[in-house]
């Protein structure tokens, strides 16, 4: 293991994100490449942090993978730049009533396979999504009641209370649409049936996904002739392999790699603040850590300040909870951390608490910097008398342990506007009683009922109130130690073409991305 102190440097001139509206939104950064001229004979290769864990069954995480891949597309899609929900596969949509939103579908699109895309074929796969066993964490049955055709051309998605945030809810990967002939068989086979630039071919299980341009794009024409994305969870790796030339873009670049990378010839670093923080997860369902004491005495444990300047080199900044203080639902500025190793220590004894056994931290090795992470911590916990020991595991093997609550903490990061670009996904999911990420293993009917007003708030300031309540739950009880608010950041070729990074990691893939010629 590297050391984790290594000097404050500022390694990535990041890009600044703004948030408005009703969700995350800000400037994109992208690659300068001067007045080269794309080749359409060029291919690409993409190195991804991860593999799909569920086959390629829509409501996973599965559907990140075609999404960027420039597969998968949804009827609506969130904009970065303008902050705002925007057509895709479909026109227009308007609030018919409060219980009801009307989708226009576009027309003259056909899938891969050739079958027309269809107000039918949208219902049948959108219901796809609401019948799986396992549901999709920004659509399903707690938000929506039924799908359904009012017309050849019109979708009605009808929701069990009014819900502001539909047009939001059908942007998420999640939703992306299929044709028909892909739900077969009780499994879900993507290759041919999707309605983006780019049709899979082939795949490596766990290792590669291989995709030729789609001919008959309804976008217009496809700039690259195909595209290779590579699952490389090592980001030392993927960081390696954009530096020879072996791929053209590396996502999620481990900040021990950036300062390398700038001074490669050929590659461009991007960077932008993205709505993503590195959590010391905590298993609020198991002893020791079901005792709100010895939760706080971990938290106030922590060196955030030190963290932040050696393990991410002054790169991230310390956080102040689960949101970040620029967020407009974070609410009044939250105090800076401040590590308290005598307050620790006397919660510690409050609580009773005996070292009878070591506690265990998974490190999560889709992210480098973790194990260094880990190191931090240890030494931060045997301060105050509490022993810890590390294990490095890749994510998909852990996350049946940890949602079944066989764990005591976990080091991950969650970006909390990748299921829907607003908060009230990562809230529900991910803390109330019966949300489907609920990693923490909390329970809180108080925060539960504000989850619940928030959901159906139409105002978009009264309901970032009700979020800020939420965040101030989550931080009193703490429910996790969130530990730094963290960048996007890639890499990228010099010879890639109209490559526009997205922080919320949906769209790599797209008809514009393009080469310029070997």
């Amino acid at each position: 293991m590297r050391s984790f102190l290594r000097p404050r440097v500022l390694v990535a001139a990041l890009a600044t994100l703004t948030l408005a509206g009703c969700g995350f939104s800000g400037t994109q950064t992208q690659a300068v490449q001067g007045t080269a001229a794309a080749d359409t004979s060029q291919r690409i290769v993409v190195d991804n942090f991860r593999a799909p864990v569920a086959n390629w069954a829509i409501e996973s995480d599965a559907a990140y993978i075609l999404s960027l891949s420039g597969c998968l597309e949804t009827l609506t899609r969130f904009d970065q730049a303008q902050g705002k929900v925007v057509p895709m596969l479909a026109t227009e949509w308007k609030q018919t009533s409060p219980l009801d939103w009307d989708f226009t579908i576009r027309q003259d699109v056909s899938f891969q396979d050739g079958t027309p895309l269809t107000a039918e074929s949208v219902v049948a796969s959108l219901n796809h999504v609401l019948d799986a066993k396992v549901p999709a964490r920004a659509f399903n049955r707690t938000m929506v009641s039924s799908v359904s055709a009012v017309d050849e051309n019109t979708v009605r998605v009808s929701t069990p209370a009014e819900n502001p945030l539909v047009p939001y809810r059908l942007a998420s990967v999640n939703t992306g649409i299929l044709a028909p002939a892909a739900y077969k068989d009780a499994e879900v086979d993507p290759f041919g049936h999707c309605t983006g630039p780019f049709t899979p071919v082939s795949e490596k299980a766990k290792q590669s996904l291989t995709l030729d341009r789609n001919e008959n794009y309804w976008g217009g024409e496809v700039q690259l002739a195909g595209a290779e994305i590579r699952f490389i969870t090592n980001g030392a790796t993927r960081a390696a392999q954009v530096q020879t030339g072996e791929a053209d873009i590396s996502l999620s670049i481990p900040v021990a790699s950036l300062a390398t990378l700038k001074g490669t010839a050929g590659v461009t670093v991007l960077g932008a603040d993205s709505p993503r923080t590195a959590t010391l997860y905590m298993n609020n369902g198991r002893a020791p850590l079901d005792n709100i004491d010895v939760r706080k005495a971990i938290r106030d444990s922590l060196d955030l300040e030190a963290l932040a300047a050696s393990v991410y080199e002054g790169a991230a900044l310390p956080a102040t909870g689960p949101f970040a203080p620029s967020e407009p639902w974070a609410g009044e500025a939250q105090e800076q951390h401040k590590q308290d190793l005598e307050g620790a220590r006397a919660l510690l004894e409050k609580a009773g608490y005996t070292a009878d056994r070591p506690l265990e931290i998974i490190a999560i090795v889709e992210r480098a910097e973790f194990a260094d992470v880990a190191a931090v911590i240890q030494e931060n916990l045997k301060n105050i008398g509490i022993p810890l020991s590390i294990q490095a595991k890749e994510y998909a093997s852990a996350e049946p342990d940890v949602l079944a609550g066989n764990y005591d903490m976990l080091l991950s990061q969650r970006n909390r506007l990748i299921d829907i670009a607003d908060p009230i996904g990562f809230l529900t999911a991910d803390y109330t009683c019966k949300g489907t990420y609920n990693l923490s293993h909390f329970c809180d009917p108080e925060y539960d009922r504000i989850i619940a007003e928030a959901a159906k708030t139409v105002d978009t300031n009264e309901r970032y109130k009700l979020y800020a309540e939420a965040g101030q739950i989550l931080q009193d009880k703490a429910v996790n130690a969130w530990l730094v608010n963290e960048q996007a950041t890639d890499a990228v070729r010099t010879n890639v073409l109209s490559y526009v990074q997205d922080p919320l990691s949906r769209y790599v893939l797209t008809a514009k991305t393009a080469k310029a010629a070997s």
